[in-house]
């Protein structure tokens, strides 16, 4: 019997041995994590170049060429590119470095209470209760290993995304336009832009054309904001109001542009606002202070527990090595071993159906924080919309339609339903007096002009068909000062045409109204 308990003793020894080794490589790694990334984060800069600030929305267009030493006929020559990217460095943001495997393993062991029960492990198999250490340090690998699996899968997401969208951009240089990379853009540059481009850097506009541009992203507003080229007298006009100048990771939703480039990278507005985000420091998620708080009693708990029996069994008289055994015992009972991992899989779960819904979450603990949401603060209403419009109702010929459906997804339909000759004179001008496009349910170009199309093709009329029934020759674009837009379109021998615009404007057209 004494051999059996001297083995037991000895493998207790061994077993917490072992256990205190893997706790004491976990704090090692821990700290050189921490050191590596605050070295790659110190060597992981831009050249100290920054772009040269001037009040761009001021100078006329020749001024701005001139300050940039470029020429809107044929840009810049390639030895003058590399030159500037020497200077500036590419035209990307700043991003800290994806976090490695391991580094992402070892932060599932930092909350408080899988702290508690790995030393309630350690400490149940010292007093030789080894089956409840295992069943204790199983249930923290496992809760372990799922918080890393799903963590690792996220970034791995975010990853294969980020290629997917890596951002092209049209370019002049040394005469010839090229497509190429955005990040290889400079200051200098010049940008040939179109309807449905996201603006890859931030520029002043030196030619434009119908130009409209989506800045929801950027000022919150949902509705296109007008551009022109001509220069501003207030050098302090505020960003949004700056309507010859363009935004990096805006979109162009209608006419044409180019521009000249006059910040990249952390240099450009959306830049600053990144630089702003990245200074802010990561806080514990509500749920995440509650499991520390836990762990925190627990603890307290245990060892209260402890100096309690030992208290009552030295004034008993009892033996101290029996009374420590059960004092332990009882401590480790008290600490709720699956609950780390009840949590894990429930936030696991609400992972997998934001995943559902096309949303991938980097950290578990956001799925939480999203859940305690209950209040969000704007003081503006696009940023809390989808950014589509939908037509819901016409009225025509005397007769009034309702329109179903949402968005611009093509599965409503105009009701009371009639054929589609009786609405044609209707449908014909929303389809072919159009500048934009819808496709797979997203429209490029202007969203009014969007919904236009989606209210025609829900009365059986596409542009496609439209277009080969009736070509346009000649267009009118829209203009902020005529306020109308107008197509002209061939028909056998006959020119038709076709206009949209504010009612005052076109009605002060009309020589006479029919059907009001």
């Amino acid at each position: 019997m004494s051999d059996y308990n001297a083995f037991l003793n000895n493998y207790a020894f061994i077993t917490i041995i072992v256990l205190l080794g893997v706790m004491l490589l976990v704090v090692i790694l821990w700290i050189v994590s921490k050191c590596l990334r605050f070295l790659i984060k110190k060597d992981d800069t831009q050249p100290d170049a920054t772009t040269v600030q001037y009040d761009w929305h001021t100078l006329s267009v020749a001024q701005a060429l001139h300050k940039q030493s470029t020429q809107l006929s044929s840009g810049l020559s390639q030895a003058e590119v590399k030159a500037r990217q020497n200077d500036y460095g590419f035209n990307q943001l700043d991003e800290t470095p994806p976090e490695p495997a391991w580094h992402l393993l070892l932060s599932q062991f930092k909350s408080i209470l899988i702290l508690v029960l790995i030393i309630a492990a350690i400490v149940a198999a010292a007093i030789g209760d080894l089956s409840d250490g295992i069943v204790i340090l199983i249930v923290v690998i496992i809760n372990a290993f799922l918080g890393f699996y799903q963590e690792f899968q996220a970034e791995k997401s975010l990853a294969a995304l980020k290629k997917m969208l890596a951002l092209q951009a049209k370019v002049r240089r040394d005469g010839r336009v090229q497509e190429l990379s955005a990040t290889q853009l400079v200051p200098g540059d010049i940008v040939i832009l179109e309807a449905g481009d996201k603006i890859p850097a931030d520029g002043r506009i030196v030619a434009a054309n119908t130009l409209e541009v989506d800045e929801s992203s950027f000022t919150g507003e949902s509705v296109p904001v007008t551009k022109q080229k001509k220069e501003l007298r207030n050098p302090a006009t505020p960003l949004a109001e700056r309507s010859n100048m363009l935004y990096m990771n805006n979109a162009i939703v209608r006419g044409r542009a180019e521009m000249l480039v006059t910040a990249t990278g952390m240099d450009t507005e959306i830049g600053k606002l990144a630089d702003l985000l990245a200074q802010t420091e990561d806080e514990a998620t509500p749920l995440q202070l509650q499991l520390d708080s836990l762990g925190k009693r627990l603890a307290l708990f245990a060892l209260v527990v402890v100096v309690v029996l030992f208290a009552s069994a030295i004034l008993r008289g009892e033996p101290l090595i029996e009374t420590a055994f059960t004092a332990i015992a009882l401590a480790v009972a008290a600490i709720p071993e699956g609950l780390p991992a009840v949590v894990t899989v429930t936030l696991a779960l609400g992972m997998h159906r934001m995943a559902s819904q096309r949303a991938i979450v980097k950290r578990l603990s956001a799925v939480e924080t999203l859940g305690c949401t209950t209040v969000i603060c704007t003081d503006k209403t696009g940023t809390l919309t989808v950014n589509q419009m939908t037509a819901r109702a016409v009225f025509y010929k005397e007769q009034r339609y309702s329109v179903s459906g949402e968005g611009y997804e093509i599965t409503g339909e105009i009701l009371p339903t009639v054929s589609a000759t009786d609405l044609n004179a209707l449908l014909l001008p929303l389809a072919l007096c159009n500048d934009s496009h819808v496709r797979d349910n997203q429209v490029l170009g202007d969203p009014m002009e969007g919904a236009l199309l989606v209210l025609a093709a829900k009365g059986g009329l596409s542009k496609e068909q439209a277009n080969k029934q009736l070509p346009r020759i000649a267009e009118i674009p829209f203009d902020a000062e005529h306020k109308f837009m107008a197509t002209f379109h061939r028909q056998d021998y006959e020119i038709k045409i076709f206009i949209k615009g504010a009612p005052e404007v076109l009605l002060n057209l009309c020589v006479r109204l029919k059907y009001c």
